[in-house]
């Protein structure tokens, strides 16, 4: 217990890295990044049983949390005690990325932003990949993380890592709690911060004895030290004193509506001046992507089904690109599906709402460079990134369409009749292609993916909600399935990560449980989370996974092939992955022919309906469909 005293960061500071900065805040600094500020709502008072775990519920309840999801550790139970006391359902899982994958759909689907809760150490790192794929996505997820005492840091503790450095380049903005005091402000800030300017995650980081009850910390240090006599005792014990007296320095806190979000707005000059480019364009196109489709839940002007309104109402020819898929409806009268890069190619006005320059586009290069070029996009850096737009406007993409829409006459929409049935098409005969790919016999008899989607896409009710997890099978699924709504498409996001699938399911399906979730897993993403089935039986989720099994990492083999005449790393089996989830409890069905597909759908639909998870798996063929991908 000598090591105590010469830690020497007893000071009541909280640490806190704000947009890549770090900053350490005396109390004063605290009560200034609660700006802006918000009505209060409660006095919560702290008894001798109650702890900083109650705090922290406290917040997540005033922003409308309903899930925390985690995998316990003894860091943070009193969050997840105390979350579960104030009615918010606690999921555990089975691998701290699913709850971060979890959180990060929560954010997409509602809103609100979804709340993962993991341990100190090993129960932080395996976040990083999730939580890199939210700030990524732009995705506004919460992460709490449980950390070693503050007297203790650096010096050999279990699970104690500079976790403040590990997380800072992968989040908008960390915050290190170091007094019960600090609980509130920091948490409500972070929902704040969470949300505004470009949406993103946040980490919050919380000391394991400032969590819980003072009168059990106090007796921790206390079973330690014992009582001290000598003059090196007598120095450890006013240390540790001082320490827990600055840590435990309010008896009750102050709780707030969350903070108004602020994001950038556009003025009338820029609609004004898009309105004037549609009045004279001939060959419009429209490509609208996952920031358009992040609708704060504080803003209820601006719900998915207006966007979907205003989108439909200026009629122009439109691509939706990631979380936008489904926007339209499936069979809209101007939303357009295939040979996107033919038509930006091809354009006179191209408007980007939300979407980035970046590989999808060819960097940019897709776009004609006789083309006026339009781009609205909330961040600033990818608004500019590989290309500068010919209008450049830092605005909120949802706003701006709708602002859009409001202004705009329709009848304008008549200039482009022609280039739209020219699109439109060229998109009837790349789905008649298609249809006829999918007719195709493979060898072995096995099942054509293409075959195998239009079963599902045939299948799919109004409400359904499609996560796409996997590689081939996935980007084959792309062309074929059709998302009925918006919101009801969840995929990875530019950083293209495989293992989403489990974690993306399962934070849809609490989300919104009128909503039928479907899994399109390839056989190689499926491995990463298909334990969560035990976590679907636990806390009773249906979903159905449909894996489209081709013994392979199909993706990658079809390329390397080529080029090296080796196949290393790429094979797969035929697995049965539909006995493994029945260890669990959940359904298992296996599909061996064409044959079979729609018999053992529609069981898998009706096991569903009975609140049963099910997996389908699936012994696909393999196809030159996606061979130039």
């Amino acid at each position: 217990m000598q090591h105590l005293v010469s830690v020497g960061r007893l000071n009541a500071v909280a640490a806190v890295c704000v947009a890549g900065t770090v900053v350490y805040a005396s109390k004063k600094i605290i009560e200034h990044i609660q700006q802006p500020s918000s009505q209060p709502l409660a006095q919560v008072s702290l008894t001798d049983e109650e702890h900083g775990g109650t705090l922290v519920a406290h917040v997540l309840k005033n922003h409308n949390v309903k899930f925390l999801f985690t995998l316990s550790g003894g860091h943070i139970s009193p969050i997840l005690v105390g979350a579960k006391t104030l009615g918010i359902q606690v999921v555990d899982v089975r691998n701290e990325a699913t709850a971060a994958f979890a959180a990060d759909a929560v954010s997409r689907v509602t809103g609100v932003p979804g709340v993962a809760c993991v341990t100190a150490g090993p129960g932080l790192t395996n976040t990083i990949t999730a939580v890199k794929n939210a700030q990524m996505a732009q995705s506004p997820l919460i992460l709490l993380g449980g950390a070693t005492s503050d007297l203790l840091k650096g010096r050999g503790s279990l699970q104690d890592i500079d976790q403040m450095a590990l997380l800072k380049p992968h989040v908008k903005a960390t915050f290190h709690v170091q007094a019960v005091s600090d609980i509130v402000p920091m948490m409500e800030r972070a929902f704040y911060e969470a949300q505004s300017g470009t949406p993103g995650p946040v980490f919050v980081e919380f000391p394991i004895d400032l969590l819980y009850p003072e009168k059990v910390a106090r007796k921790w240090y206390q079973r330690q030290v014992g009582n001290q006599t000598t003059l090196v005792g007598k120095i450890i014990g006013y240390y540790i004193n001082r320490h827990l007296n600055k840590m435990f320095n309010a008896k009750s806190a102050l709780v707030h509506a969350p903070l108004p979000i602020h994001y950038p707005l556009a003025s009338h000059n820029y609609i004004n001046k898009v309105l004037e480019k549609l009045k004279h364009a001939k060959k419009p196109v429209v490509v609208i992507g996952s920031q358009a489709l992040y609708l704060p839940s504080q803003n209820s002007n601006y719900t998915a089904a207006t966007l979907q309104e205003a989108a439909k109402w200026l009629n122009l020819p439109t691509y939706l690109s990631g979380m936008a898929r489904g926007l339209l409806g499936a069979n809209s009268v101007n939303g357009l599906r295939h040979n996107r890069s033919f038509a930006l190619k091809n354009a006179d006005v191209v408007i980007l709402f939300g979407v980035v320059c970046d590989f999808r586009l060819d960097y940019g290069r897709t776009i004609s460079s006789k083309a006026h070029f339009i781009s609205i996009n909330r961040d600033k850096e990818d608004l500019y990134k590989n290309r500068s737009p010919d209008t450049a406007i830092l605005a909120d993409p949802a706003m701006f369409l709708h602002m859009l829409s409001v202004s705009f006459h329709k009848d304008i929409a008549n200039q482009w009749t022609e280039w739209y049935q020219q699109l439109k098409s060229m998109d009837m005969k790349r789905d008649a292609e298609i249809q006829s790919q999918g007719n195709i016999r493979l060898e072995q008899g096995r099942i054509n993916p293409i075959k195998l989607c239009q079963h599902i896409e045939a299948l799919l009710d109004d409400n359904s909600i499609l996560v796409a997890d996997g590689g081939d099978f996935v980007g084959t699924a792309s062309y074929v399935l059709q998302p009925r709504s918006p919101l009801s498409w969840l995929d990875p996001g530019p950083f293209g990560t495989l293992g989403v699938g489990g974690g993306f399911a399962l934070g849809a399906a609490l989300s919104r449980p009128e909503s039928l979730v479907w899994i399109i897993f390839g056989d190689g993403a499926c491995g990463y989370s298909l334990v969560e089935f035990d976590t679907y039986v636990r806390h009773k989720v249906p979903v159905i996974a449909v894996v489209g099994n081709d013994a392979a990492w199909q993706q990658i083999l079809r390329g390397q092939v080529d080029v090296f005449k080796d196949d290393v790393a790429c094979a797969l089996s035929y697995t049965d992955y539909h006995l493994v989830v029945t260890g669990f409890g959940a359904e298992g069905l296996k599909v061996e022919t064409e044959q079979d597909i729609a018999s053992q759908l529609t069981k898998a639909k009706e096991y569903a309906k009975q609140g049963k998870p099910v997996l389908v798996n699936c012994l696909i063929g393999k196809t030159d469909f996606r061979k130039d991908s």
